[in-house]
This record gives C-alpha cells, sequence and structure tokens, in this order.
C-alpha cells in the first residue's frame, strides 16, 4: 500500500515514481478502445481533478469500473506517473480500484456539466461537488483563517459572545425570537405573555451582533474579536441578504475613530493578499467563470490608497454629479448601493472610507461628535459590492448615552450592563464589523450572497 494523499497532493510531480493511494468522488469516465478506461477524480482539496488509468486487466474492470459514473466514490492504489498530456503534470496509474458507494446516474442531480445558481441552492447539500462551490468553500477557509492569522499577530484575544440575548445591538428590532413557550397555548398574566414562565424568564433573541458583549471584554482586556454566526429577521428577499451569516467583530479600547480606521484599511489588505497568494487556481477559475476581474479588482484594492470622505463630502459630490439616481441623495438619509458603487466605481475608481454619518441614521452606541448632528461612525466601501465594513468609535460618555438611547425607545434597564461600563472606568473605544458572506460576494464575483454560504436561509427557506 503506498502513502495516502489527497488529490492536491498527487498533483505535484514531487509524488513522481510513488506507489500513492487516493480517495474521492469521480467527476468523468472516458473509455478507450485500447481496452483502459480514464477517470477524473476529485476530493475537493484542489479545483482540478486527478486523472486515472484504469486498465481493463484489473480485476473488476468490467464488473465495476466500466460502470463507474459521476458522484460515484473510489478509492485507488497505484503509480504515480508523469503525464503526456499538457493540462496536468501527473496522472495515477491504477494497480486496485475499490468502489465505496455508488450513484445512480438516472437519479445524480449533478450529471450534466452546467447548472443554474438557482437549481444548485435547491440541492445545497451536493453543490459543494461542483467546481464554482468546491472553490467557494477553499476561498470561505483561506478568509477564515486570514482573519484570525491578522488579529492574532495584532495581539488581539479571540473571544465568544452570546449567540442568544435579551438585547437588540441594532435597535432596529428585527430579531428572531427564542422561546420555549407553548406557542399553541402561550401562558399570559394581565392579557401579557408571561415570560416568567419562559426558559430564561423574559424575551430572548437570537443575536444580530456581538458587538455590545465585545466592548465589555475590550474594557478589560484591550483588543478582542468575535467572530461567529449573527441572525436578522429582515424580509428582506434580496441577492444581499441572509438571515443567517457569519461576522467578525473586533473591539478595542483606547482606539479612536482613525485609530479604527486604519485597523481596518490593514486589515481588508491583509485578507485579500492571503486569498490572492494562497488560491491562485481558485481565484484564476473565479476570474474565468464568474468574474473577469475578479483578481484585478483585488490587486487594486492592496495596492490603491483608501479615500477618506465625509458623509457630508459624500453627500455634496453625489448631488454635483449630474447622475439620475433611482433613490434621492438628500443630507440625512442612508446612502443607497448605487450612491456607493457610484463613487467607488466611477468617481474614484478605489475604495473609499467615508465617516461621521448623520446622528439620526446611526445606532445609539455611535459616538457623539461636537456638532451635535453627526457621530463617529466609519463604513469602508470597495467597488462591485458597496459597504464591505460598518464601524464607528463607541460612546463613552454615560449621560449623552443615555439620552441617544432614549432618543431612539430603548430600555436604558435592558442595558444596565453596558451603562455600567461607562460608570467604572470608561475609556475611548472603537470597533468595527466584518460580514464574511459580503467579503466573498466582492472575493468570487458571484452575484448572489446565498451562493457564498453552503446552506443560505433566507425568507421562506430554512430546507437544509
Amino acid at each position: 500500500m503506498g502513502q495516502k494523499l489527497s488529490v492536491a497532493q498527487a498533483r505535484s510531480p514531487a509524488w513522481i515514481g510513488k506507489e500513492v493511494v487516493v480517495r474521492g468522488w469521480v467527476r468523468t469516465r472516458r473509455d478507450s478502445k485500447g481496452g483502459f478506461s480514464f477517470l477524473e477524480l476529485n476530493d475537493g482539496s484542489c479545483l482540478e481533478n486527478l486523472q486515472i488509468i484504469a486498465d481493463q486487466k484489473l480485476e473488476n474492470y468490467e464488473s465495476e469500473i466500466r460502470r463507474l459514473g459521476a458522484g460515484c466514490s473510489i478509492r485507488v492504489e497505484g503509480l504515480l506517473q508523469a503525464s503526456p498530456g499538457s493540462k496536468q503534470a501527473t496522472e495515477l496509474l491504477a494497480h486496485k480500484i475499490i468502489v465505496y458507494g455508488w450513484a445512480d446516474p438516472e437519479r445524480y442531480p449533478l450529471q450534466k456539466k452546467h447548472h443554474s445558481f438557482e437549481f444548485l441552492r435547491t440541492i445545497a447539500h451536493l453543490r459543494p461537488r461542483t467546481n464554482t462551490f468546491g472553490a467557494v468553500a477553499r476561498v470561505r477557509n483561506c478568509l477564515c483563517m486570514a482573519i484570525h492569522e491578522f488579529f492574532q499577530n495584532e495581539g488581539f484575544l479571540y473571544i465568544h459572545t452570546p449567540i442568544i440575548t435579551p438585547s437588540d445591538c441594532e435597535g432596529a428590532g428585527a430579531m428572531f425570537q427564542v422561546t420555549t413557550l407553548n406557542l399553541a397555548d402561550v401562558p399570559k398574566r394581565n392579557g401579557e405573555i408571561d415570560y416568567s414562565l419562559d426558559f430564561f424568564d423574559r424575551p430572548s433573541y437570537l443575536t444580530v451582533s456581538g458587538q455590545l458583549e465585545a466592548e465589555a471584554l475590550a474594557c478589560a482586556l484591550g483588543k478582542v474579536y468575535t467572530f461567529g454566526p449573527t441572525f436578522r429577521a429582515e424580509n428582506s428577499n434580496t441577492t444581499r441578504h441572509l438571515a443567517e451569516f457569519w461576522m467578525v467583530e473586533p473591539e478595542m479600547a483606547f482606539f479612536e475613530l482613525e485609530d479604527n480606521v486604519e485597523l481596518a484599511e490593514r486589515f481588508l489588505r491583509h485578507l485579500f493578499g492571503r486569498v490572492l497568494e494562497r488560491c491562485p487556481e481558485d481565484m484564476a477559475f473565479f476570474r474565468e467563470r464568474i468574474d473577469p476581474t475578479a483578481i484585478e479588482t483585488l490587486e487594486r484594492i492592496i495596492e490603491s490608497p483608501f479615500v477618506r470622505l465625509s458623509y457630508t463630502e459624500a453627500i455634496e459630490l453625489l448631488q454635483g454629479s449630474g447622475r439620475a439616481f433611482e433613490f434621492p441623495v438628500q443630507w440625512g438619509r442612508d446612502l443607497q448601493a448605487e450612491h456607493e458603487r457610484y463613487l467607488t466605481e466611477e468617481h474614484f475608481r478605489g475604495p473609499v472610507i467615508l465617516y461621521d454619518y448623520p446622528r439620526q441614521i446611526k445606532p445609539f452606541y455611535m459616538r457623539l461628535n461636537d456638532d451635535g448632528k453627526t457621530v463617529r461612525a466609519m463604513d469602508v466601501l470597495v467597488p462591485k459590492v458597496g459597504e464591505i465594513v460598518g464601524g464607528s468609535q463607541r460612546e463613552e460618555r454615560l449621560e449623552i448615552l443615555e439620552a441617544r438611547m432614549a432618543e431612539q425607545g430603548l430600555e436604558a434597564q435592558n442595558y444596565w450592563w453596558y451603562l455600567d461600563l461607562r460608570r467604572y472606568g470608561t475609556v475611548p473605544h472603537s470597533g468595527f464589523g466584518l460580514g464574511v458572506e459580503r467579503a466573498l460576494q466582492f472575493i468570487t464575483g458571484l452575484g448572489n450572497i446565498r451562493d457564498v454560504i453552503p446552506f443560505p436561509r433566507f425568507p421562506g427557506w430554512a430546507e437544509f
């Protein structure tokens, strides 16, 4: 028995002349008149397949090998040799092939080479076997590893914040409620739901963000980051929204807005550089099949200066652009994707960091500026997707924070512990959030966010 290798390893000339074992799923089989078959094998370790040569002298050639088709799983033992073909450096001359599992060609849904992304979402359990979604998975893995690498190298502590929470970080109310109450017979007291009988003794929800809890840890540990799933119950059936998605959220004590901006810029350069460095084959695939500018766009972000622009300056620029936007441009309104893309793709042709947004369109926790009209918010905008990072300097002044909460209709007693951070040793602090799926959309060029997460959750869909 030879050395067990992945397909990625077996494609390397370093193993030529060695007896090896590979395992995976058959992509195609082609029979030759010369009495042997060519199998294309993939195990998910890389984009390209490994060519297997199966001679008719193998004992199960007629009974099994000639029946193999797309989706069948096999183990191959044989001699790795140089390939005379130009498409691969190596090929495996099989000495033994064991079939682990069959896939009925009449029922296996990945027989065709091309399927629509809409169809593949209905078989999310099988779509990772396609080239596109295998590449997405590998780039996603690289991105997540680069996130941890960056923050660990920057001296951050990786912390875990709750998934179940009684508080609404964003103040928007679009949250999934968590309860053990019998919904067919909800207990009530004085006409209202009796939450004293619920598991947590109060209304509880799936978190929209780990930020508030991360602030508590930053105000003791200095620099921290949380990285996990977050949930929003917005009924947004668009290409940019998911009900469940992954967020990385750093929080830093003693950081003001400019420190936050510089960290976010450094962070994005690191992420995109690592993807280009470690996933060249997959990125070449996305450039060829999905977006011809995929690699060029990342390279431009890495090399370009990030333009700093206040929200007010951005509004003036947009109003003076002469463009007829679908959504009117007006100070005090949030920018839409078309506005963000105009700034990044047409005017500046590169990344833009907007800051100092109107107080009325931002959450209560963002630090109020001295003008009383704007808060120390920041958004990093990039071509194709618009906002990719959002953050702010947090409000560290107790009285102003309490006033901002009242302004947005929030009950202060529900945030008593958050207010305590301002009572006991308050400090300037900042943070931001990056949605992994939004970043992956930008990196891969895929048009729908449902195609960059293994099992998407969106209105009306939680199949798998």
